[in-house]
């Protein structure tokens, strides 16, 4: 299966707010052991600064933390109440965007053979897990797609395993909201989560009706 050429190393060599929005509806893919590529539309972004306190790089560099400080593209794999979550480095150092949610890619051309390959890998308590839901949350996505800390944390992006490819479907608008999971006091305020317009009902969590909404 040949995918569209990937999003270039210079896409993600920008500030993180301009990385996040712009990653909107642009498609996510994983290849299995198997050679069969997952695919998730990424409907969900938030942005990190390295110099605000919401950012995992404003508590320092350590080695767990290196792949933040590394060129932009660099994944930066992290363990989020037990399960997997997606960034990838960008502007400056420390500077990342999250990938916070997604959604199946309907386009791919072995839809149904893929969707039952995600609700494979991510079980809802033994159950089948609605197609809408397989990557709605940063863990589940990760789980949806066989995302995994220790085979991709500190990596770049891989054409033939991993890429991002850009949107078939970008946003008309965008919704911008505080990120979530934020603790108090360490900038929660700030509007750095950002949905797309026609996917906002599948986000983590349905975005608060003084939500601002910016027009592309």
């Amino acid at each position: 299966m040949k995918l569209p050429s990937p999003l270039p190393a210079s896409f993600f060599q920008r500030d993180p707010q301009q990385v996040a929005k712009e990653l909107l509806g642009a498609i996510l893919w994983h290849r299995l052991q198997d050679e069969f590529w997952l695919a998730a539309i990424i409907i969900e972004t938030e942005a990190y600064y390295r110099r605000e306190k919401g950012s995992h790089a404003s508590l320092g560099f350590t080695e767990k933390r290196k792949a933040l400080f590394m060129p932009p593209g660099t994944i930066y794999m992290y363990y989020s109440r037990g399960g997997d979550s997606f960034n990838i480095s960008c502007g400056d150092p420390g500077d990342a965007v999250l990938i916070k949610s997604g959604f199946p890619f309907e386009d791919h051309p072995h839809y149904e053979k893929m969707i039952q390959q995600m609700q494979s890998l991510n079980k809802l308590n033994g159950r089948v897990r609605p197609a809408e839901r397989l990557c709605a949350g940063q863990t589940l996505l990760c789980k949806s797609l066989g995302l995994k800390v220790p085979e991709w944390d500190g990596h770049t992006l891989d054409p033939d395993h991993l890429c991002i490819t850009p949107a078939t479907n970008p946003p008309d608008t965008i919704l911008c909201t505080p990120r979530l999971g934020i603790p108090k006091g360490r900038d929660e305020h700030l509007p750095y989560r950002f949905i797309h317009g026609d996917y906002a009902e599948y986000c983590t969590r349905r975005p608060p009706k003084n939500t601002l909404v910016v027009r592309i």
